[in-house]
């Protein structure tokens, strides 16, 4: 038996479908991992000033990360595996590896002992709206989580050797342990130290995220060293060269999405206590179709795009990157849809318990309804990026995420000054969202500029993919209406049977409102799938031969084995 599981675990998945459906299931439990932490996170501490400390302490970590992991993200380095291991070049793969790990080594812990260093001046600029003790209390959690960038950093650099063999299963294990080690620091280490022992947690789950990732690494013969001698360097210095340059407009890039992250939250930090944690508790619901639905498709589809250009073959590439469209706006509508119909229900499940009050519940429902218009946009801007990393370049995804930053930002700062100048402009939104009985609502011009940045971003990469791959939107039109039709009647659906369901179920207790939500949303994907079926969508057909393959049965596939 264990020789079986170990045989599962080290199984290659070539085919899309089969490899999206594979990441999606395990994405899935990942989020539900996510979803119970940020339910005990919301129970413990609720809304308020601690979680508000808590989630501002992860933003000069995460600016770390997304600054200096961004250089060894599977992202950067598949595209050169692919194209040594195409060659049969092992060795050179792996000397590859291997200067890459040493040099992000030595960067990320001198950066990281700078930071360590400055926190202090650095907590004034991000939380300006907090009060010394809290600032104090960030500075000391931020320090704690300068571990993770180091370790999701090496993680995510060996993960890379585990996509490029299409070991996707060990890739996605590794979000899974790391909500792991999140609750267990809820759980053992929050009733003994408090907010410390939380990012302690984080710290622990970012240790397992890299530990799972090294018996297939072993296994593969791409175990990384550390290289410091004048003679290797001599030799790899110019692909590593090569790969920093390739990179940083994409470190750039990631470092622009954080950077409006850190703008929001210090803009969060002047609002009532309980603000951030109120942006942070949506962002992380809306976030799971986007890591189930774009993540799992651009993912699955990212090393079959690199070994299609990596080989000339063009044609390929663009079927491959219209199939992974069609599915991502397939799947993206009905989700967004169904989001925003039983958003209360959603918020009041996963987070309405303990100190988390109903305001909080309100606020939060409301947040997640705005954040989900743009999933779809989101996870096609996930993978339209991803197909212009395949292609090498990394200069066109930056200027148009720096451009969509911009909106963002420049959006947050004009919708906060409407909310407070122009009562048509905050009466409409808080009559939409059912919020003008509320305090504390300026906190929804935050997902709102986001969500209009990241359209704007979809748009103009669409643009820029018409004119330099010759992408035609035309095959999208049909799955985009046939999934649209579909949605809005699954969601009237729901919407229908949530108001008959609270005749019958007593709201007042987490089962009642539990049913009434999955019922509604059961009654309404039913509908939703039915429609597909009459319209005869060729994606459903797609996904059901997938699922049909069994391909949880095939044979694994070992390096040696696969077809680069």
């Amino acid at each position: 038996m264990v020789k079986g599981i170990f045989k599962f675990i080290n199984k290659g998945f070539g085919g899309l479908h089969e490899a999206a459906l594979l990441l999606a299931i395990l994405m899935f439990l990942s989020q539900i991992l996510a979803l119970l932490r940020d339910r005990l996170l919301a129970s413990i501490f609720g809304a308020g000033a601690e979680l508000d400390i808590y989630y501002s302490a992860f933003r000069i970590p995460d600016f770390i990360y997304a600054t200096i992991a961004s250089f060894v993200s599977a992202a950067v380095l598949i595209p050169f595996l692919m194209e040594r291991l195409e060659r049969d070049q092992m060795t050179a793969a792996r000397r590859f590896v291997s200067a890459v790990f040493s040099l992000f080594t030595f960067v990320i812990l001198a950066v990281s002992g700078l930071v360590f260093w400055l926190m202090p001046v650095l907590a004034v600029w991000l939380v300006p709206g907090f009060d010394p003790v809290a600032q104090g209390q960030m500075v000391m959690l931020s320090r704690i989580l300068l571990l993770s960038p180091l370790l999701l950093g090496l993680s995510n650099l060996l993960g890379s050797v585990t996509q490029a063999h299409q070991k996707f299963f060990i890739y996605s294990l590794s979000p899974i342990l790391y909500n792991v080690g999140i609750i267990a620091g809820l759980i053992f280490l929050v009733p003994r130290w408090g907010l410390a022992g939380l990012v302690w947690g984080v710290v622990v789950g970012a240790g397992l995220h890299l530990a799972i990732q090294l018996p297939t690494l072993k296994r593969s013969g791409f175990w990384p060293e550390l290289r410091f001698r004048p003679s290797f360097w001599r030799q790899e210095w110019r692909l590593v060269a090569k790969t920093v340059l390739l990179s940083w407009p994409r470190t750039v890039t990631l470092s622009a999405n954080q950077l409006v992250i850190l703008v929001l939250v210090a803009m969060a930090s002047y609002l009532d206590s309980g603000a951030i944690a109120v942006f942070n508790f949506a962002n992380n619901l809306q976030s799971v179709p986007l890591v189930i639905i774009g993540l799992s498709y651009s993912v699955a589809a990212f090393p079959t795009l690199s070994r299609h250009l990596a080989g000339g073959r063009i044609d390929q590439f663009v079927a491959q990157l219209a199939s992974a469209t069609k599915h991502i706006i397939f799947w993206s509508l009905p989700v967004m849809v169904m989001f925003i119909v039983l958003r209360a229900q959603i918020v009041r499940v996963i987070l309405g318990s303990g100190n988390f009050d109903w305001t909080a519940t309100r606020l939060t429902a409301a947040c997640l309804a705005v954040f989900a218009v743009s999933v779809l946009a989101q996870s096609l801007v996930m993978l339209l990026v991803r197909g212009y990393y395949a292609a090498g370049e990394t200069l066109k995804p930056l200027l148009v995420t720096l451009s969509a930053s911009a909106v963002t930002i420049v959006a947050a700062l004009v919708f906060r000054l409407w909310w407070s100048e122009s009562e048509s402009f905050r009466l409409f939104w808080e009559n939409l969202l059912r919020l003008r009985d509320l305090p504390n609502t300026a906190i929804l011009v935050l997902p709102l500029a986001y969500s209009l940045g990241m359209i704007f971003n979809l748009f103009v990469l669409i643009v820029l993919a018409i004119r330099d791959w010759h992408w035609s939107i035309r095959p999208f039109l049909a799955v985009g209406w046939q999934s649209l039709v579909a949605a809005v009647l699954g969601g009237l659906t729901a919407y229908y049977w949530l108001n008959v369901l609270s005749f019958y179920l007593d709201l007042q207790t987490l089962v009642g409102i539990f049913l009434q939500g999955f019922l509604a949303g059961l009654f309404g994907l039913f509908i939703n799938l039915f429609v597909l079926w009459l319209m005869n969508s060729l994606e459903l057909r797609d996904i059901w031969r997938a699922l049909h393959r069994k391909f949880w049965r095939a044979d694994a596939l070992v390096p040696e084995q696969t077809e680069l």
